[in-house]
């Protein structure tokens, strides 16, 4: 497709200043009462082999659902969990066992603007929110010390209480690909360890609930090509103190640049990003120096030589 030199494309937008789908979006402008069956008709065709099968495939290969669950799927607004739910929606259609879904959203003290962008995509994607409130922004505020990483724990926290009181058993996140190999890679470089983000986990602290990521073989161009395609507009991020949450946390930019480096690495030598999701599937205990029992207990190789 040829670019027309005296309008701007997609491309010419970028991720963090979105502009209206009329000039942005991939198929022109867009009726808004047609936008959810346009979204749901991608995820079917277009897009099924890219976003729906392997949404698929990471529920049945790391078994995610069960009949009978009830799950919250927590919505922050951005593009991955909104995906995220009309994915759950496209998967209760075909209905292959019987379970239950609740679109949570949690305003930790968006400003007005945000929490109505949310409202209102939740509206023209046909996501029926349920939404609650608390005041996490306004606790984290003046904490000096890693403020994003506390914010992230008290979020999960509240997420868990209310999916609890709403008879859930487990919470969806939106997760992707991309996610877990900077995780990997972040956890080797700032902190000297092997770990990985994984595909679900039993919550420590909330009796008989589970966290899920379903959106975990995923890849975030695909998330983002799926969101053009269909000139929709999210949130990129909604802290009200990300201006001073930059100068105290670094975890954004470590972030950044580890998605720089993997992209460079990929760049020089395709398979590297394939190689860094696989290498924690492949850890052999006989070749490391010490690790960590389920128990938290620490081994290390000469205690059996």
């Amino acid at each position: 497709m040829e670019k027309d030199t005296n309008s701007k494309t997609a491309a010419d937008c970028g991720d963090e200043n979105r502009i209206s789908p009329d000039i942005c979006g991939n198929e022109g402008a867009f009726a808004e009462e047609d936008t959810a069956k346009r979204a749901e008709e991608s995820l079917r065709k277009r897009f099924r082999k890219k976003l729906f099968s392997r949404f698929a495939k990471a529920i049945t290969e790391y078994n995610l659902i069960s009949e009978g669950d009830k799950i919250a799927v927590c919505m922050s607004g951005g593009k991955d969990s909104f995906v995220m739910a009309k994915l759950f929606q496209e998967l209760k259609r075909h209905n292959k066992f019987p379970f239950e879904l609740v679109f949570l959203v949690m305003d930790p003290g968006y400003s007005p603007i945000n929490r109505e962008r949310i409202e209102k995509n939740a509206a023209l994607l046909n996501i029926p929110v349920t939404v609650f409130e608390t005041d996490i922004f306004e606790s984290v505020f003046e904490i000096e010390k890693s403020p994003c990483y506390i914010c992230a724990r008290m979020r999960r926290g509240h997420l868990y209480h209310a999916a609890k009181d709403l008879g859930c058993n487990k919470i969806a996140l939106g997760h992707h690909y991309d996610d877990v190999i900077e995780t990997v890679l972040m956890g080797m470089l700032y902190g000297g360890q092997i770990q990985t983000m994984m595909p679900k986990l039993k919550s420590a602290n909330f009796e008989g609930m589970e966290l899920i990521r379903p959106m975990y073989l995923i890849r975030e161009e695909h998330i983002k090509q799926w969101r053009d395609a269909n000139g929709l507009e999210f949130l990129s991020c909604a802290c009200k103190f990300t201006e001073k949450a930059a100068k105290n946390c670094s975890d954004a930019g470590k972030r950044l640049k580890v998605k720089e480096l993997i992209k460079r690495l990929e760049a020089e030598e395709g398979g590297i990003e394939q190689n860094i999701f696989r290498s924690v599937e492949n850890v052999s205990l006989k070749s490391v120096i010490a690790y960590k029992d389920k128990q938290g207990v620490k081994h290390r190789f000469d205690e059996d030589y």
